[in-house]
């Protein structure tokens, strides 16, 4: 008898299966388009303020704007994703970035292009949280930390995508160039709306819409084995509340599994075990963004402009390394995610985030309290340190936050559930982005990264505390982790998985 999914995952073999990997790949480079249209607006931000003459508060909206419109979008996709599948949501999500694209590319002023930018952000809220959901209900448990941090490092490629157009498409005149850097995010948007047609639905939806054949064959094509496609489609059916030894190929569904009644477990009266999910998927999107990697992303010409960088062009190269820099670490991230396990590298990654932000803050303090001459060592330790901070977020909190929050809910609940942890990482997404130039000049930028480096330790000790281990657990077995009533010596480490005698 093959070992069920939920008892330590001993049938997991080692093998790497391509076409999973393929799958959850092309569902994720919904998130190339939307790091580029984050990392592209980093750099066309100087142009638009030069072309149009709009001031800081509106260049602070423009840039705050997208995230306000995804945390709307994020909030519809749960609920579209239960009703039309994972694979129709990611396909919509490429429409609507389409024709953000057209409008910021158009744009003729500041109205059109605020239209194109709160288009383009209700895509961005799909897309954040259809594209790890769908990676994390195809994946295996001995390859979930790699196939669902491939999102992040898509949107991080899509990040440097987008300065490098930024460096490119700047050579071109100011009123062309900026509406080139926007619009060709047109291009892979339509690719990718036709890609995804290709891609098979997520067997996790199928079996919740009573669709067991399909969801079988699936099973058999992204498992590494027969016997543990078995053992997975075993354990999905008793999540989903089927007999687990129903072999016909259509069944009437199970439970409502979207609406009030998802909202009344998740949010209205949720068990204890429930809840403990929702405040560790809430917690880790809220810190990503409130240690503030989007002042470093979206401000970061401003940042090396303080330190002393004064030409155009030195600037944007600058904020390219930024972009390497992100990419080159989600990588590695994704590649050791499940040797590691999650909470060691969060827990290094915001440790390493405390002191890049504490040197960030003394090094800009420094440079401001020197105005009248050049400090040589702050402007390379500034530098360094964003670099670093960059560094150590991608190794850990970057990828994290998502394979985390999108593989902790039960499977009932977890598209919606994964929509409310977007909508509260786009909402802090937007309170920094839209007052970072505003703080700054309020408490100097030196504070701001004081201010930071504060947030990252109460980070620090919330995950420490709330989330438990995940790695080498079934989707289905991650819920009974947050069931414990008391935490075991040393479980902070990692939950060992249980022996089976079978």
């Amino acid at each position: 008898m093959a070992p069920a999914e939920g008892t330590g995952e001993n049938h997991t073999t080692t093998s790497f299966n391509k076409y999973a990997f393929a799958c959850a790949l092309i569902g994720s480079m919904i998130s190339i388009i939307f790091g580029y249209d984050t990392g592209v607006m980093s750099g066309a931000m100087i142009f638009i303020k030069e072309d149009l003459k709009i001031s800081d508060v509106e260049v602070e909206i423009l840039a705050g704007i997208l995230n306000i419109c995804a945390l709307v979008g994020s909030l519809a996709a749960g609920r579209t994703s239960d009703y039309i599948g994972r694979r129709y949501t990611i396909v919509l999500a490429s429409i609507i970035f389409l024709v953000g694209a057209v409008l910021m590319g158009y744009a003729p002023n500041y109205a059109i292009l605020m239209a194109g930018r709160c288009t383009a952000g209700v895509g961005m809220g799909f897309a954040l949280m259809i594209a790890p959901v769908y990676s994390a209900e195809i994946s295996s448990p001995s390859t979930r930390g790699l196939l669902m941090s491939l999102p992040e490092l898509c949107i991080s490629f899509g990040i440097l995508l987008g300065y490098l157009s930024n460096y490119f498409f700047g050579k071109l005149t100011l009123k062309l160039g900026w509406r080139m850097m926007l619009g060709v995010a047109a291009i892979p948007s339509i690719a990718l709306a036709f890609g995804i047609l290709k891609m098979p639905e997520s067997p996790r939806w199928l079996v919740l819409e009573g669709r067991l054949g399909e969801a079988k064959k699936i099973l058999l094509l992204v498992s590494n084995t027969e016997e543990e496609a078995e053992s997975r489609f075993r354990d999905i059916k008793v999540a989903a509340g089927i007999d687990p030894n129903c072999n016909e190929d259509v069944v009437k569904p199970p439970s409502v599994h979207h609406g009030k009644a998802v909202w009344k477990e998740l949010i209205i009266r949720p068990t204890p075990t429930v809840r403990w999910i929702l405040i560790a998927a809430i917690g880790i999107h809220f810190f990503e963004h409130a240690t503030g990697i989007e002042a470093v992303v979206l401000y970061s010409p401003r940042i090396f402009k303080k330190a002393g960088v004064t030409s155009k062009n030195k600037l944007l190269l600058a904020t390219v390394g930024v972009g390497l820099t992100k990419t080159m670490f989600i990588l590695i991230a994704t590649l050791f995610l499940d040797r590691f396990g999650r909470r060691r590298l969060l827990l290094t990654s915001v440790g390493g985030m405390i002191l890049a932000l504490t040197g960030l803050g003394f090094a800009l303090t420094m440079v401001e309290l020197h105005t009248e001459e050049k400090l040589l060592w702050a402007l390379c330790l500034s530098i360094v340190c964003t670099y670093t901070y960059v560094a150590f977020f991608s190794i850990g909190l970057g990828p994290i936050t998502w394979v985390y929050s999108s593989e902790i809910f039960p499977l009932k609940l977890r598209a919606q559930g994964a929509s409310i942890g977007v909508a509260v990482n786009r909402l802090m997404n937007a309170t920094v982005s839209m007052s970072f130039i505003s703080i700054y000049k309020a408490i100097t930028i030196g504070g701001a990264f004081f201010m930071f480096a504060g947030i990252a330790i109460v980070a620090w000790w919330f995950f420490f505390f709330l989330l438990p281990e995940t790695k080498g657990k079934s989707l289905e077995e991650i819920e009974t982790l947050f069931a414990r009533k008391k935490r075991p010596q040393n479980e902070g480490l990692e939950i060992q998985p249980k022996t089976n005698n079978v």
